[in-house]
């Protein structure tokens, strides 16, 4: 895509210029970000959708390549946002959701679930497949999983050809642990060896041209890497740029790569800014957002409980009942018992409640949430205890008082920070 390219191109150029890609499904989540994006001048807003939430069985959200462009597409319609402003990127697309089965199997799925991206208009294609399968070695040689990725990627460039309209461009590589954050205490990390990062981008150079993709390798644009960012469920390792420093220097000989960074959730704006002028430009964002939607849920729960008298929602109590009764998106990670599983379930930040928004019973009791405080608005003082940013946004900025509104000013002045990070015509942090 020209626009991706361009970035790329500016960047190589000595601006420390990225981009903030937001990896979301949740629609508060979307239309804030978008409108942060058009508020903030920004020439693209990224939407990533994973191979397990969106997939050709629908994912965990239900959805289908072309359900999730349409989702976002209404929402950039909505507020104003240029259809030609969205790019829709895929992540970790290959065998991941099936690697229960023999990679064979998994292989033709995973085939099968990029070549709907691709028809869906994602032009942004993370090639991930890193993963073991069923009856695969552990851990994958390096050789085999670059193989794997170029397959990927040649179904990506015949499915493009076969609809026309701007190519597709490609991130390679993975990064440790799995997407979503660690699930047990990450007392250190190590980042990659920059030897590492150099081989992974030679061998699947190589296999790209064994498998006659020379014209796609031009349009990888960056690769996953560790700059040594990550949180689990109750800490955060915060950037640190000097055991970066090697890493960021080895791609800046290399024209048209950049690194991409995950796990960046909860950095502070300085880390941001920092791993965007070391050429981690590409921010990844996703538990760090849906921590924010459910703080601001919280925030209106406790309103409701201050200020509606009779019939409310008991939103938060029926969230954990629903968690308690489908343990499955949370067991395998919280380990905890009485108080402090009560602890996680709300606030790890790898925020596995971010499964449970679509739950029926939970949309229900959030739009009477929703429904007491637009028929009775809270007063300022009460915004001002829970949501000081929106209330902030009310007094400064003439935010019109609605809980969709109050939720997205406080999910935006997240984002704010990636936002500072990004565009290179801001204020250096120390200016």
């Amino acid at each position: 895509m020209k626009a991706m390219l361009d970035l790329v191109a500016r960047h190589k150029s000595g601006a420390p210029c990225g981009i903030v890609s937001v990896c979301s499904a949740h629609p508060l989540v979307v239309e804030a970000s978008l409108r942060r994006a058009l508020t903030a001048g920004a020439s693209l807003a990224l939407i990533e959708a994973t191979c397990n939430q969106v997939n050709q069985e629908g994912g965990y959200t239900g959805m289908s390549p072309d359900d999730f462009r349409d989702f976002v597409l209404a929402i950039a319609d909505r507020v104003g946002l240029p259809r030609s402003k969205v790019l829709l990127g895929g992540d970790h697309l290959g065998p991941n959701p099936w690697t229960h089965l023999p990679a064979a199997e998994a292989m033709q799925k995973a085939e099968v679930m990029v070549k709907a991206y691709v028809r869906a208009g994602f032009r942004k294609i993370h090639a991930d497949c890193s993963m073991s399968c069923a009856d695969d070695p552990v851990p994958l040689p390096e050789d085999l999983i670059a193989e794997r990725a170029a397959r990927l990627i040649a179904v990506s460039e015949a499915a493009w050809k076969a609809i026309g309209g701007e190519p597709p461009v490609y991130v390679i590589g993975t990064e440790v642990p799995v997407p979503g954050g660690a699930s047990e205490d990450l007392p250190e990390l190590e980042v990659t060896a920059p030897e590492a990062a150099l081989n992974t981008l030679r061998t699947h150079e190589r296999l790209f041209h064994e498998q006659g993709l020379e014209a796609a390798w031009p349009r990888v644009i960056a690769e996953v890497v560790q700059p040594g960012v990550e949180f689990d469920h109750h800490n955060v390792i915060d950037y640190d740029r000097n055991k970066a420093k090697a890493l960021s220097r080895a791609i800046e000989n290399l024209p048209t790569v950049l690194y991409e960074a995950h796990s960046t959730d909860y950095q502070t704006p300085r880390a941001l800014r920092e791993l965007v002028e070391d050429h981690f430009a590409i921010l990844k964002v996703g538990p760090g957002v849906t921590f924010a939607l459910r703080e601001a849920l919280w925030a209106l729960d406790a309103i409701e409980r201050e200020w509606i008298v009779g019939g409310r929602s008991d939103f938060r109590d029926i969230v954990l009942e629903r968690m308690r009764t489908e343990p499955q998106n949370w067991a395998k990670y919280y380990h905890g018992s009485g108080r402090a599983l009560a602890f996680d379930l709300q606030y790890s930040l790898s925020d596995r409640i971010r499964y449970y928004w679509p739950d029926t019973d939970i949309i229900a009791a959030q739009q009477t949430l929703f429904d007491n405080l637009t028929g009775n608005p809270p007063p300022l003082s009460l915004i001002s205890q829970y949501l000081p940013d929106a209330y902030a946004a009310i007094r400064e900025g003439g935010l019109a008082l609605t809980p969709g509104n109050l939720v997205m000013a406080h999910i935006g002045a997240v984002l704010d920070g990636y936002y500072a990070a990004t565009l290179a015509e801001l204020e250096p942090l120390d200016a």
